[in-house]
């Protein structure tokens, strides 16, 4: 499988593609004999009755069927979560693994919401890694979005190979399998496992046709595949357990495949912010990449939103995100650079890239007491707000904090007294 992949470009299109000439079947799914002896396999990502419109499959021929394994024995607990908090909370950056340490076994879950068996809500993951995998691993409760903070990742899939650096994303859908190589020997970064609805562009509204970002910058690769023999370990997760088996082969062994549903990366330096040209800070929703619908019309399951490189022209504005409270809450994560409404601070304590914060619906939450003074204090000329890119994971349901999360030394204590000393307002005396 190579290290060279080549992509096809748009969002959620049905592909065909082959890594052997003659490999994929012409004019029907399942013929009586496969070419080559391949086994064909329905890789379903939604119900067989699902409006078109919503359908995800794709036809995978492989050289093995993938139902040929012994049964998975438990390989790792579900996380611990700690109780329900209102309370705001932010972490430092996770610390690189003193031992050799895979993609899988690097994960930490910070945070999560609703059930995977239920196929609702979501798990927020970071990772930090000094090893590549050389085993395989595939997600049984819901869909990954990776979001690469240091270090490249090669991520070799049943369907092909992605390639992503910090400022770029990938999606593995629900039940493909993978493994991640990291070319320079380490990786951190965050992952967002989305049980509901798959990711989807939003609706643009009265933006228009375009903007955001635009479904031709979106990659899928062309099929490649792995025909290695030998004991390999093939993980899962599974009602939000790990679990293992042995296996005679590569899993990552479909010759050709056609269909909707695929992995899929995506460079966040091709997004087209939209932003005011007249007056007030928009709402954030203007950032959304990539949502997960509920069934409450306009109100998502989950968001991806990032906060790229931007100009800032607005007029007797307060420019940076205002104080405010949210039905959503709210994930955040700093890929790089400094986020303009947390100033950052030389004591460790600060928003630093590699962090994390949270802030749960309906609490209070906004610029520091630095980055506030600052934007009042400000000449309105425009600006652009250059070298950064923060986002946020955004959920409708409250997000509930691992043990992990609660206990780590990474959790800042001190996160609260950034609100500290805001000067009262002076009415005028009657």
């Amino acid at each position: 499988m190579t290290e060279n992949p080549a992509y096809v470009t748009g969002f959620a299109n049905h592909v065909s593609t082959e890594a052997v000439p003659g490999a994929l079947p012409i004019g029907q799914n399942s013929p009586q004999a496969v070419p080559f002896g391949l086994y064909a396999e329905q890789l379903s990502g939604s119900a067989f009755t699902a409006p078109r419109s919503d359908n995800r499959r794709s036809w995978l021929y492989r050289l093995r069927p993938s139902a040929s394994h012994a049964p998975f024995i438990p390989y790792r607990d579900a996380p611990t979560f700690a109780a329900p908090t209102p309370n705001r909370l932010r972490w430092s950056p996770l610390t690189a693994p003193t031992a050799p340490t895979d993609f899988i076994d690097g994960l930490m879950t910070y945070a999560g919401n609703g059930d995977a068996t239920a196929q609702t809500g979501v798990a927020i993951h970071l990772y930090a890694a000094n090893r590549s995998m050389d085993r395989a691993f595939f997600n049984a409760d819901g869909e990954w979005l990776i979001v690469p903070q240091s270090g490249r990742l090669v991520i070799f899939t049943e369907m092909g190979v992605l390639k992503i650096e910090p400022l770029q994303i990938a999606v593995i859908p629900r039940g493909v399998k993978f493994r991640v190589a990291l070319p320079e020997g380490h990786a951190t970064g965050y992952i967002l496992e989305n049980y509901g609805h798959p990711f989807r562009l939003p609706d643009l509204g009265p933006i228009g046709a375009n903007g955001l970002a635009n479904p031709r910058d979106f990659e899928t690769p062309v099929a490649a595949f792995e025909d290695i023999d030998g004991d390999y370990e093939l993980l899962q997760k599974y009602a939000g357990r790990l679990w293992t088996t042995r296996i005679d082969h590569s899993p990552l062994d479909v010759v050709a495949w056609h269909g909707n549903l695929a992995p899929y990366r995506y460079d966040l330096r091709r997004f087209n912010t939209i932003n005011t040209v007249s007056f007030d800070h928009p709402d954030p929703s203007i950032f959304t990449v990539l949502t997960s619908p509920s069934e409450t019309p306009s109100t998502a399951n989950a968001d991806f939103v990032i906060f790229p490189p931007r100009w800032m022209v607005a007029e007797h504005t307060f420019r940076p995100p205002w104080f405010h409270r949210n039905i959503m809450s709210e994930f955040m994560g700093l890929i790089t650079g400094t986020y303009d409404a947390k100033a950052a601070k030389d004591d460790g304590n600060n928003f630093a890239a590699g962090g994390a914060s949270l802030h749960n619906c309906m609490n209070g939450h906004g610029p520091d007491k630095a980055s506030y003074e600052a934007a009042v204090a400000a000449d309105l000329k425009p600006h652009r707000i250059d070298a950064t890119m923060a986002f946020m994971f955004e959920t409708r349901l409250p997000l509930t904090p691992t043990t992990h999360a609660m206990e780590t030394p990474l959790l800042q204590s001190d996160y609260d007294h950034c609100w500290d000393n805001f000067k009262k307002a002076e009415l005028p005396v009657k």
